[in-house]
């Protein structure tokens, strides 16, 4: 039975998303996301929720919004929902590094964010456009007593704007909230031609359900509260990259964080060449090896047929009618 979900808030026509109940593993959502936007991935993501799109038609930004504490939120305007099978703590570190080595020259807009844990990670013109964000609990917590403060349009309820916890889940949608506007300010950045990455990780709810219970009207609350925000949102960003942006929201209860015990031998073998095969195995091959080898192949028979032709042509050369050379020395002997 699944408990946690991805849910594809919003995605342009061209990015198809098949309704369905095919679970997908958590480890999995990077090379998701990365085949939404375009890459390569190094293996085959063999999950039919996900549809080959055009070549040439690609998404301007992907937005991934990881909410912990919660198994699934009332998102009613999404595209598809796909159950969430070994919930394992996973990053976009791929798909940033993917999209900074493809468009060094473009800087795009790379934002990583985890507020509670106050982990920020910018790239590119993130940096000018997020410099004035609130990273630190300190600094979001003071932008909440500020003007344009998220406490003002708010349905709070059984909220209190003094609680450790109940701060810490609004600081996280105080930072939703300027992310929106500061974009809505530097609209040019959704139309140029390098793609965008956002990674934010909430955890506002499960400090929520630790301190008052899942039962408690304060986590039932947040609960609605981050639906409704979370659906603006997607909305929002979907609107300012021109309906060409693919919003994923990844609900996950408890993050399952394998643990393992290394040991070590006295009669311990010898490294060999593969660690991850216990036959001494070479290691796979990388995809891009066909291309390469291609390249390598073709070039070295032009180059072989290249010198074949040269070295017939001056094997086969008359001097006195070929080579200037000679035709000039005969000239000035016969004017002597």
């Amino acid at each position: 039975m699944f408990l946690d979900f991805l849910t594809i808030l919003q995605a342009p026509e061209y990015v198809s998303f098949q309704k369905g109940d095919w679970p997908i593993s958590g480890e999995k959502i990077p090379d998701m996301v990365a085949l939404t936007m375009g890459f390569s991935v190094q293996e085959d993501l063999s999950w039919p929720g996900l549809r080959a799109g055009p070549l040439f038609q690609r998404p301007r930004a992907n937005v991934l919004v990881v909410v912990r504490g919660v198994d699934s939120l009332a998102l009613p305007e999404s595209v598809a929902s796909y159950p969430l099978e070994n919930p394992v703590p996973f990053t976009l570190d791929s798909v940033a590094e993917t999209v900074h080595t493809l468009f060094a020259e473009d800087t795009p807009v790379v934002l990583q964010l985890a507020p509670s844990e106050e982990r920020l990670y910018m790239l590119g013109k993130a940096n000018a456009v997020f410099e004035d964000l609130p990273v630190t609990l300190q600094q979001i917590r003071a932008r909440l007593s500020q003007d344009g403060s998220v406490l003002a349009s708010l349905p709070l309820n059984s909220l209190s704007r003094n609680a450790e916890a109940d701060l810490l889940f609004l600081s996280e949608v105080q930072v939703l909230h300027d992310i929106t506007a500061l974009l809505q300010r530097h609209r040019h950045l959704a139309k140029d031609h390098s793609p965008d990455l956002y990674s934010l990780e909430l955890s506002g709810l499960e400090e929520l359900g630790r301190r008052y219970g899942q039962d408690s009207s304060q986590y039932q609350d947040a609960t609605a509260i981050l639906a409704n925000v979370l659906q603006k949102f997607g909305e929002d960003l979907f609107g300012l990259y021109g309906d060409s942006a693919v919003v994923e929201v990844v609900t996950v209860k408890n993050f399952e964080v394998p643990h393992t015990r290394k040991s070590r031998s006295i009669l311990e073998s010898k490294q060999i060449s593969n660690p991850g095969s216990p036959y001494n195995l070479a290691y796979k091959y990388n995809f891009e090896y066909a291309v390469i080898f291609n390249i390598v192949l073709w070039l070295m028979i032009i180059l072989a047929l290249a010198v074949i032709v040269i070295s017939y042509n001056l094997w086969n050369m008359d001097p006195g009618y070929d080579s200037i050379i000679y035709r000039m020395t005969n000239q000035k002997i016969r004017l002597d």
